[in-house]
């Protein structure tokens, strides 16, 4: 696939997809391939080639210059996910410390300034929260496959790592458990191997993780599962929606023609709380917009035409006709001029304590969230910095290895905790139907977002991984549920006061059922 082409429609001098990506000429080098000349030793190996595994590839070399660095990749070629689509203003932060900050430039990337969020025929807008010079933080939002590609040609830049296309079939371990390598194999003759070794092995190799059960054997449950689709339109023609450096307006763009942009608010995530489950819109680029339909279970329908239908009916509720007129005809046009929903499931798998020797699980290898809040590549962005960070510090002994890797554990923990406790919180508040206390927690929650200030600041920290305090976590859900118990106390159709005082104290109950426990197990390692 050749380097995409894109406007630079109505692009500012500081958002960060503006100007040119400086590894753009690596975009199509190859990766080497399996050889029996491959070096039979590395100072660190990183296997798997995402997001993370590249990010973390890179900076070692930046930081250690004179050592070796393999990086193991079964597929070199684009990656084409439905997920992984949007970076929050933390991931950003942490991709400017790792030398990358020019990362989104030359993929189309569109910016992103916050999230408007709509439930019950009413809407809100969350900006994100201010910079210290007074200009808001961005993400940004793009295509995952191109990405990725710009993250493995700043590898290929340097001389120091060794990109090789080939799968990683076991790790090596000594007498001892402790982790010497990895044994990788000829991508299409898994019987040609050879072993590698490495003082490190980090294993990166994301959600799908073959290697997961070594650290963490335990069963891993879905919690639902996302039906994606693509809409395409033409781009926002004017910046009328904007202002400049400033970010988003509180403007609703109200297309009048299907080939518009059908967005309420251009160039920010979009959150539908009226569906079967939350549905998600941001932009890939300025003519594609990514369609995420939250299905809450373990299992789909078996049946095509039944899923099909299911993701429909969620569509056409969380964007009714009577509000969205455009975007509700473009929806259901998606979804009925859609070959395949494409879906994928949605896990909670909490980090688990580093016990073995000479590896270091990262990324969603390690630690992976509901997708609903986008926080997974920020979380697995900082793991590197925190990284990194350690061991630079360390000076190569054993000891002060286990070291440096407990301080890392310690160090990730409080950010990893808010964002991925964020998630399955959110999750089990927007999905769950059938619950009158939860229904009645997420229009608190949705009441409380509204009253700005701090009331809609902090929350917007939260999601966007910059505020990564437990403790202000805490203090705001149950900010929400004592709203909450308030709304229900007040209610005089629910009963008479006894009963709304019982119906009040299970909802406080039912809260800290949702929030404790993930807390809790984030805690453990």
């Amino acid at each position: 696939m050749t380097v995409p082409e894109y406007s630079p429609l109505d692009e500012n001098e500081d958002w960060p997809t503006h100007g040119e990506y400086e590894y753009t000429r690596f975009y199509h080098t190859k990766a080497r391939e399996f050889s029996e000349h491959l070096p039979p030793s590395f100072d660190y190996i990183v296997i798997g080639a995402g997001p993370i595994g590249a990010a973390l590839a890179f900076k070692l070399a930046l930081d250690h210059p004179t050592q070796q660095i393999l990086i193991v990749e079964q597929n070199w070629d684009e990656p084409d996910r439905i997920v992984g689509e949007l970076m929050q203003p933390a991931g950003c932060q942490a991709l400017e410390l790792l030398g990358l900050g020019r990362v989104f430039s030359g993929i189309g990337a569109v910016p992103v300034h916050g999230y408007y969020i709509a439930y019950g025929g009413k809407q809100l807008y969350v900006p994100y929260p201010l910079k210290p010079n007074g200009k808001p933080f961005r993400g940004v939002s793009f295509h995952h496959g191109r990405l990725v590609m710009n993250l493995r040609a700043a590898c290929k830049s340097l001389s120091n790592i060794t990109c090789l296309e080939a799968s990683a079939v076991e790790l090596i371990r000594d007498s001892g458990e402790s982790v010497r390598g990895v044994c990788v194999a000829m991508r299409d003759n898994q019987k040609v191997q050879k072993k590698v070794t490495a003082r490190i092995t980090f294993v990166c190799d994301g959600i799908s993780s073959q290697f997961r059960k070594v650290l963490n054997p335990e069963p891993v449950d879905l919690i639902s599962h996302f039906c994606g689709l693509v809409l395409e339109h033409e781009p926002v023609a004017t910046a009328d929606y904007f202002t400049g450096p400033a970010g988003a307006t509180h403007l609703r763009a109200d297309p009048l023609t299907q080939k518009e942009n059908p967005l309420p608010m251009p160039h920010n995530g979009h959150v539908l709380l009226d569906g079967v489950g939350p549905v998600l819109l941001y932009q890939m680029s300025e003519r594609e917009t990514r369609i995420l339909a939250d299905i809450p279970g373990p299992s789909l329908p078996s049946d095509g035409t039944q899923l099909r239908a299911l993701v429909r009916d969620s569509l056409s509720r969380a964007a009714p006709k009577h509000l969205y007129p455009v975007l509700h005809s473009r929806l259901m046009d998606a979804v009925d001029g859609a070959q395949r929903l494409r879906c994928i499931g949605s896990k909670f798998i909490p980090a688990t304590a580093n016990r073995i020797p000479g590896a270091l699980w990262i990324g969603d290898a390690l630690n992976v969230r509901h997708p609903l809040t986008g926080g997974g590549m920020t979380i697995g962005l900082w793991d590197v910095v925190h990284l990194c960070q350690q061991i630079a510090k360390e000076d190569r002994s054993p000891r002060a290895l286990s070291r440096a890797t407990a301080q890392w554990q310690w160090d990730r923990r409080s950010r990893a905790l808010v964002v991925n406790t964020l998630s399955v919180a959110l999750h089990a508040l927007f999905a769950a139907a059938d619950s009158p206390d939860m229904c009645l927690l997420r229009e608190a929650c949705f009441n409380y977002l509204s009253r700005g200030s701090f009331y809609t600041m902090h929350p917007s920290g939260f999601l966007s991984g910059l505020f990564p305090s437990p403790l202000l976590l805490l203090f705001h859900f149950f900010s929400v549920a004592l709203l909450a118990v308030a709304m229900r106390l007040g209610d005089t159709n629910a009963g008479f006061l006894p009963m709304r005082c019982f119906s009040a104290a299970r909802t406080l109950w039912v809260a800290a059922c949702v929030i404790l426990p993930f807390m809790w197990r984030e805690l453990r390692p």
